[in-house]
């Protein structure tokens, strides 16, 4: 497997299982309905388990263009391989959120609350503050990205032939796991942690673009923020280790 195609696949089950504990969560008459945060933020934890154990052999599973981005900046990944991985990632996202809603479709026509609906693809933020918005996601990211660069120790070679270390695989699917369900517990209530641009762009593209019955708008005006602030935090987490090393 290349690691364009697994970056498509382990991404696609980031957001499939992702997206789906949302609508369990969230749509009508599923079985889950009315779960609670930890059910999402366990499920979206698990999601980041299963993404890492598919592509973590082949890619390093990066899954998210904050992790490639800050890697590269951090000259533990080369720049030329980062737009090949980041559009697997988006292409993946998109994949995923269509399995999302070709799975719930039904759960979906039963679901008047537009909000709702969208939530099974994109985050907003619970208080609309864009400064605290961008805030909440830049720490959430740093978190992550902070944690790869100090605690990876897995290598691979990538298709240019450089062996580096790089990617949440580098972690272990289980610790990765852990740490993404730390921040969603603790740091997950401001905005609901997108902390991955393709994770929330990727799947809004496809609630403007898939025919879901009473749908609302796809907020497009916070859009560039869970874009945007995971690029930030993860820029930030790459100068912190350059700046303080090993």
């Amino acid at each position: 497997m290349t690691p364009f195609i697994a970056e498509i696949l382990g991404t696609a089950i980031l957001i499939l299982l992702g997206g789906g504990v949302v609508a369990n969560v969230s749509l009508n008459k599923t079985i889950g309905q009315g779960s609670d945060w930890i059910v999402v933020t366990t499920g979206w934890a698990l999601a980041v388990f299963a993404g890492v154990v598919v592509a973590g052999p082949y890619s390093g599973a990066h899954l998210n263009p904050a992790v490639t981005i800050g890697l590269a900046i951090a000259g533990l990944f080369p720049w030329e391989d980062a737009p090949t991985y980041i559009a697997g990632e988006f292409l993946g996202a998109m994949l995923g959120a269509t399995l999302v809603y070709v799975m719930y479709k039904n759960h979906f026509d039963e679901t008047e609350d537009g909000g709702a609906k969208r939530a099974v693809f994109c985050t907003a933020p619970a208080i609309p503050d864009t400064f605290r918005n961008v805030i909440s996601e830049v720490i959430g990211t740093f978190v992550l990205l902070i944690t790869v660069f100090y605690f990876a120790d897995a290598s691979f070679e990538t298709e240019t032939g450089t062996t580096t270390k790089v990617g949440l695989g580098a972690l272990g699917a289980i610790p990765v796991a852990f740490i993404v369900w730390a921040i969603g517990l603790s740091l997950g209530g401001t905005t609901g942690y997108a902390i991955n641009p393709a994770r929330d762009l990727g799947p809004r593209i496809m609630h403007a673009i898939l025919p879901i019955k009473g749908k609302i708008d796809s907020n497009w005006g916070y859009a560039w923020v869970p874009v945007v602030a995971p690029l930030i935090g993860a820029a930030l987490a790459a100068l912190v280790f350059l700046t303080l090393g090993k």
